[in-house]
């Protein structure tokens, strides 16, 4: 299939989804939300780097020393109570209704540069859908750049493959299990990376491939369903963006979604979502029916 992009659309969210649903892409400029959310990424960033140019200290740190610093400066980025405040405020300005719309914790993602750390704390993703790691079909991805970027350390979509199947080992992925056993060692994985996550079972053609590259505080939205990966970063400076995941709870109750050509999890995310208006808990019948879905092999 073509992938379109969709440049500061103004669609609203209900169209939005079912364009996404069906492969579409959107980026926007940055925004009032969006910069206020890249900025105070940045005072965590620079504080952590203690006067060091983040996307250069990678020429300067051992590896082990930046990958300790990230096992801090990420976790404290994640759980900081500002981004309960920012995320629905971001999403809001794009026409998402807070009462239905849930969304994840924000991720400050790093991809540095030449290969100098590409496991664990700042790992390199390989082809793949988020579907694959126990995501709802209906989850839409946002991803915003910290600093500015190049088509040499952004992602890739492989838009061939969104209703083409791909052979891959989401059959042994469990989100549950996943949470229990492996989310917490990724600081410990500076050399390689064990941890068993769903890739690939066949050779992936990564051409044709499209690349987006929003302005620093830009958004790109894209569904869970689509195949990415981390383009190889060849640009001499550590990449920093953030991203989260949104789902709308109509959509969720619905069963409405991207379709599912080849994920086979079990588990499922979406006790991970709080809601825009209150930060309650997506119901917990819905996440116990999604699992009961996957054991039982239906998307």
């Amino acid at each position: 299939m073509m992938t379109a992009v969709y440049s500061d659309s103004g669609v609203n969210d209900d169209t939005r989804r079912d364009l996404l649903y069906r492969g579409e892409v959107f980026v926007y400029a940055a925004s009032p939300a969006t910069s206020e959310l890249v900025g105070f990424a940045r005072e965590l960033i620079e504080e952590a780097f203690g006067g060091r140019d983040p996307e250069t200290a990678q020429h300067e740190m051992p590896v082990e020393e930046f990958a300790g610093l990230l096992a801090d400066l990420k976790p404290r980025f994640i759980h900081h109570p500002c981004c309960k405040e920012l995320l629905p405020a971001v999403l809001e300005e794009r026409g998402c209704d807070p009462e239905l719309t849930y969304f994840d914790v924000p991720r400050l993602r790093t991809s540095t540069s030449h290969a100098y750390l590409v496991s664990g704390i700042s790992y390199a993703f390989h082809p793949h859908r988020d579907c694959w790691y126990s995501a709802p079909f209906s989850q839409v991805n946002w991803w915003i750049p910290v600093y500015e970027v190049v088509a040499e350390n952004v992602m890739a979509f492989h838009p061939r493959y969104f209703d083409r199947p791909v052979r891959n080992s989401s059959r042994l992925y469990d989100y549950g299990e996943w949470n229990r056993t492996s989310r917490r060692t990724a600081a410990r994985h500076v050399r390689s990376d064990p941890r068993v996550q769903p890739r690939p079972e066949e050779p992936v053609e990564l051409e044709p491939q499209v690349r987006v590259v929003p302005e620093p505080g830009g958004t790109l939205v894209f569904s869970g369903a689509q195949l990415h990966s981390t383009v190889p970063n060849t640009s001499g400076r550590t990449r920093f963006s953030i991203d989260f995941r949104t789902v709308h709870l109509g959509d969720v109750r619905a069963h409405r979604g991207a379709p599912n050509v080849d994920a086979e999890c079990t588990g499922t995310t979406l006790r991970d979502f709080v809601r825009c208006n209150d930060l309650s808990r997506v119901p917990e019948d819905l996440a116990l029916e999604y699992e009961a879905r996957a054991l039982a092999g239906v998307s």
